[in-house]
């Protein structure tokens, strides 16, 4: 009797294990999902401290990993979610945002004298995420919402263009 076996879970399970593996000894979390997993971080951002006021960030950010797993292709979306808390003399002042799509961020912070550093940059989770899929032969495919940005960034810039040329025309008539 032959039995079939379903490789796309296999595939999957074999890419959920390198990104992990990939991820160890890090600060980064997994965490499967219904159509694949996360990978997660907490940005450490330090306190500011200033005469009258003190400020916190808080801020997470996880790669939102989707599989298709019958023709080896993903899409990442970052999630990145922050929380601002500023007390001081004008008053308490609390922000959160989130932000979906493709975030490309560097942040670094060190003291004056030197005694506290940290650096954060997204391209070092994407890379977990890529460099394990490309090794397993998974392809990346843009999510929607990064689609969506760059068919508005399209339009924005054609809109712009038109604009230019007629505004050409109008001079040189």
């Amino acid at each position: 009797m032959l039995v079939m076996v379903d490789n796309s879970v296999g595939a999957v399970e074999e890419l959920y294990a390198r990104v992990q593996a990939a991820a160890e000894g890090t600060p980064y979390r997994m965490c499967r999902t219904e159509r694949g997993f996360d990978l997660t971080v907490d940005v450490d951002v330090p306190q500011w401290q200033e005469l009258l006021t003190r400020r916190r960030v808080s801020q997470v950010c996880t790669y939102r990993v989707a599989v298709r797993p019958e023709k080896k292709i993903y899409t990442m979306t970052d999630v990145v979610r922050t929380v601002e808390y500023e007390a001081g003399v004008g008053g308490v002042r609390l922000g959160a945002s989130v932000f979906v799509g493709r975030d490309v961020s560097l942040s670094s912070y060190r003291t004056l004298d030197g005694s506290e550093q940290y650096t954060f940059s997204s391209a070092e989770g994407h890379g977990l995420i890529r460099g394990a899929a490309e090794e397993l032969g998974w392809r990346e495919s843009q999510p929607v919402s990064v689609k969506i940005g760059i068919g508005f960034a399209a339009l924005g810039g054609l809109g712009g263009l038109a604009a230019l040329i007629t505004l050409a025309i109008v001079k040189w008539l």
